[in-house]
């Protein structure tokens, strides 16, 4: 039987959603193995003088829990 385990994180970046989606597993990544999916929960963006200036997302990082 397998394991998983999830963490929440929050990550964000001034290209676009695909690239916070991208910076919170890279992040993830540096300290947590087997990392089998990501669930983005809710996305954001933050504005300034009437454009873009962030975009936000708060997602679901699931992985194996090894025995």
């Amino acid at each position: 039987m397998a394991i998983v385990k999830e963490i929440e994180l929050i990550a964000s970046s001034t290209v676009s959603f695909d690239d916070a989606v991208q910076q919170a597993v890279t992040e993830a990544s540096k300290s947590v193995k087997s990392i089998d999916s990501v669930w983005v929960q809710d996305m954001k963006c933050h504005v300034k003088d009437g454009k873009i200036s962030t975009y936000g997302v708060n997602c679901k990082v699931s992985f194996l829990v090894e025995k």
